[in-house]
């Protein structure tokens, strides 16, 4: 048997270590797999594993070893930190834990106790570590598992993996570190997200849309009058669900079909006006790069959201490439009651005959009205409802002076038609997330994974998290 010798560092003894342990445990195994015998090769692997990751905490901690700066003083960002002592610490890798012994600065002129006096050390400065030892991959895919699901579906995850081998509470408590960081990063993160977007060459026209969506929200309970029960919760709760909010930024091609989304969260009694500058924002910086494309409003017909829109992207500022668009769909289902009490045994054919005319018709929507208003039924009641009244009322308040309801003009500009890109974040954003059963959210945690989430949907993770964790890591340096 050959045999092989190569010169280690004293640094790296325990790298060395492990590395022979696992040629060892190899050697082993293919002795047993012999005489043709089925393997159980499910624990082949599990062994495998194992070994590799002591050997990639072997070498994490070498690393993390020399990344410690031992003298009487340091400088990090201008200021003189004076050294106060030397302790053990663990640090979190994706493969588990690992102790490092490292020296402990406090900035001179500084009392313990105080902000200004906490102690720091060269280690999680210099490697940009998230919180108490997370290193920072560790942490982007912890947060990345903990706003896809819940703690403990992150947990049973990563052991089926073998990776990350970290309580659900661990989890939960990093997903939000980050998630923090995120949020009071996001206007500077979006800003150079935006700038660094790469418009497809494809890409003919931009749809913009809001939407709203309930989630369970934790508020405090008023107390009822008297002497509480023995057993009553001394901070009562309820469970009550609020509106949060939804945009998107589509890019489409010359048929309509969408290229990529953009998604964006507001949280209930978060800040929408907010949401919708940073809606006009993102889509003035892709038009400046895509001058050719054309913008098109597109949602349901809640007044608020036409308003909260038409606000912020006008005429003045978009010129003629601005288009306005209710959609279709929806459009669709206010009219079906209406069908019904015209005539409801032939309700699929004038459906059919009424969107026909909407998609080839620029004034269908006006001619339907009138349909509607000739048929003498604008007060027949359905239950509580007045179907009839209720459709003109809709076709009246988007037709008539928005021309929101040219859908003939849309499909020869090769613009989308349906809103179902901000209604399906709607459901991945919020509802996936955030409505499971019995869940209750408070507004800032609730906030970290919404921001998270949007970031992951829309496949902007990777350049926003290492944007969002690069400001931890600062140069360490012995002072003079």
């Amino acid at each position: 048997m050959p045999k092989r010798e190569m010169d280690v560092p004293e640094v790296l003894n325990g790298v060395w270590e492990s590395m022979a342990a696992t040629l060892e445990e190899l050697k082993r195994t293919i002795t047993g797999t012999g005489g043709g015998k089925a393997v159980d090769y499910g624990a082949v692997e599990d062994r495998i594993a194992e070994r590799a990751r002591r050997m990639e905490r072997a070498s994490h901690q070498a690393i993390l070893e020399e990344l410690d700066i031992d003298v009487p003083a340091v400088v990090i960002g201008g200021e003189r930190y004076i050294r106060v002592g030397r302790c053990e610490a663990p640090y979190h890798t994706l493969a588990g834990s690992v102790s490092v012994e490292r020296s402990l600065y406090r900035r001179a002129g500084a009392r313990g106790g105080t902000p200004e006096g906490r102690v720091v050390d060269p280690v999680s400065l210099r490697a940009g570590v998230v919180g108490d030892g997370w290193l920072p991959h560790t942490a982007r895919a912890m947060a990345h598992a903990g706003q896809q699901g819940t703690s403990r579906e992150a947990e049973t995850r990563a052991q089926e993996w073998g990776r990350l081998p970290y309580s659900r509470s661990s989890f939960e408590r990093v997903t939000h570190l980050v998630g923090a960081l995120t949020v009071a990063a996001h206007q500077d993160l979006e800003d150079v997200l935006i700038d660094a977007y790469e418009v497809p060459e494809d890409a003919r026209s931009v749809s913009v849309s809001l939407d709203r969506v309930s989630v369970p929200m934790e508020e405090p309970r008023p107390r009822p009058v008297g002497r509480p029960r023995k057993d009553a919760p001394k901070r009562p709760v309820a469970r009550n669900f609020r509106m949060a909010y939804c945009g998107t930024v589509t890019l489409h091609d010359e048929h309509g079909a969408a290229l990529h989304t953009i998604r964006y969260g507001c949280m209930p009694e978060g800040d929408l006006p907010g949401l919708r500058n940073r809606l006009v924002a993102d889509v003035a910086t892709l038009v400046s790069k895509q001058p050719r494309v054309r913008i098109q409003l597109l949602c349901d017909g809640a007044p608020e959201m036409w308003s909260l829109l038409d606000d912020g992207f006008t005429r003045e500022k978009f010129g003629d490439r601005l288009h306005e668009l209710v959609d279709l769909y929806h459009l669709m289902e206010k009219l079906a009651p209406a069908a019904h009490v015209l005539d409801g045994d032939t309700v699929a054919k004038t459906l059919g005959a009424w969107k026909l005319a909407l998609l080839n018709r620029p004034q269908a929507a006006t001619r339907i009205r009138m349909e509607l208003e000739l048929s003498g039924k604008e007060h027949v009641t359905v239950g509580k409802e007045q179907p009839v009244h209720a459709a003109m009322t809709y076709l009246t308040r988007h037709s008539a002076d928005a021309d929101r309801m040219n859908y003939a003009r849309a499909r020869r500009l090769g613009l989308p038609l349906g809103s179902g890109n901000v209604e399906a974040t709607c459901k991945s954003l919020f509802e996936q997330r955030l409505k499971r059963c019995g869940a209750r959210w408070k507004t800032d945690t609730a906030e970290h994974i919404v921001s998270l989430r949007a970031l992951a949907l829309s496949d902007r993770w990777g350049p926003a998290i290492q944007l969002t964790l690069r400001p931890l890591r600062k140069a360490v340096r012995p002072a003079a």
